[in-house]
């Protein structure tokens, strides 16, 4: 039996803060390797990815994602233990990663590896590990679905086993997320002094009235699986240290976070077009500058849903509740490939000093990944 637990402090021990590997991958890869899984590096631009397969290429193929790399640990000293130690004690484990999510990913390798050693399926189990979750996203996951795809492997269902539960295992799966998107909107006036207002054109007026009406006008009521979209302002600044002077430029930042009744490009549009309008009305010109991290998507209830469902039920006595909530997370990349769920350990620690999770808790998921292979390959 892989032993799950012993697996993720020896991969919290690797310093793997993105985006460094730290030896988290090729620990990894030797271990599939020993246990007869097809083993390839998909490391691109520096960035550290490994894909193991089981089984027949083209076969009914189950996924499992997840990645390796961490958030920095910040003060060292108001650790309890140090944070790459991986220390175990009173069936805790301590360490960054612990909870996001080198437990998750021990976990499936865990359950994969005693899978196919103990009830080999005619079937195939692909891993896709990345070292780049953490950092920009752009050559971790989509790097590894780029090479599936030129090789011609494809997986059919995949679970991303990011930390799912807010406070007790078994509490919540994910079957989407909502989109992301940062928006930055410049005002750009005419800088003038302040008691001869009728000589300028005050770029904050402007700006504090677009900003106003995005909180009065929510973009929508939400639906079924999402809550209604999310906009919080981040920032507002003109840079003027002069309490009399008139600024000519101010830029405020728009964090959104939308349902699948909009795209990024649609909530978009809708900013632009409300810009346009105080612009007409003030004569402050308002451009936007987008950056959309990712899209809203859903995976709907049905017979993969279900499954997954019935497992985490049935192991842990608990229904979890479907969730559209949180984050984003690389999920957002493999909804283009194949239906996917997220599943994975309670998140109460992650990104925090002295993560830590219980060993008890990393064991029992190992059972609920193994136990969704053999119900999926019946």
């Amino acid at each position: 039996m892989t032993d799950a637990a012993d697996l993720t402090a020896r991969l919290i021990r690797c310093p793997s803060v993105t985006p460094e590997d730290g030896g988290a991958l090729v620990m990894l890869g030797d271990l599939l390797a020993d246990a007869g899984f097809e083993v390839h590096r998909v490391d691109r631009n520096g960035t550290p990815n490994l894909f193991a397969r089981w089984g027949a290429r083209g076969a009914r193929t189950f996924g499992f994602n997840g990645h390796t790399d961490v958030v920095p640990p910040g003060d060292l000293g108001s650790w309890t233990h140090p944070p790459f130690s991986g220390h175990v004690q009173d069936g805790v484990i301590w360490g960054r990663g612990a909870t996001d999510m080198k437990s998750g990913v021990a976990a499936f390798v865990a359950a994969a590896i005693d899978f196919v050693r103990e009830t080999p399926p005619d079937r195939a189990v692909i891993l896709t590990i990345t070292g780049d979750e953490e950092g920009p996203s752009r050559d971790g996951t989509i790097a590894i679905l780029d090479w599936m795809r030129d090789n011609g492997e494809r997986m059919d269902a995949c679970i991303v086993g990011e930390p799912s539960n807010p406070e007790i295992m078994g509490e919540m799966m994910k079957i989407g997320r909502r989109g992301a998107a940062t928006f930055t909107i410049t005002a750009k006036g005419v800088q003038g002094h302040a008691a001869y207002p009728h000589k300028a054109r005050n770029p904050l007026h402007a700006l504090t009235t677009y900003l106003n009406d995005l909180i009065a006008a929510p973009l929508d009521a939400g639906t079924d699986h999402f809550d209604p979209t999310g906009l919080q302002i981040t920032s507002i600044d003109c840079g003027n240290p002069a309490s009399n002077v008139i600024p000519e430029t101010a830029r405020a930042v728009v964090n959104i976070r939308f349902n699948d009744l909009h795209t990024g490009a649609s909530v978009q549009a809708d900013l632009t077009a409300r810009a346009n309008r105080v612009a007409q009305a003030t004569g402050v010109t308002l451009s936007i500058e987008a950056q959309i991290s990712g899209e809203a998507f859903l995976t709907q209830p049905g017979p993969f849903v279900d499954l997954v469902r019935g497992v985490v039920t049935q192991e842990t006595n608990r229904q979890p509740v479907l969730s559209t909530t949180g984050g984003t997370s690389d999920a957002r990349f493999i909804k283009d490939h194949c239906p996917v769920v997220e599943f994975g350990l309670v998140g109460a620690y992650m990104h925090q000093v002295d993560e830590r999770v219980p060993v008890a808790q990393v064991h029992q998921l190992k059972t609920i990944y193994q136990r969704i292979l053999e119900k999926y390959f019946e």
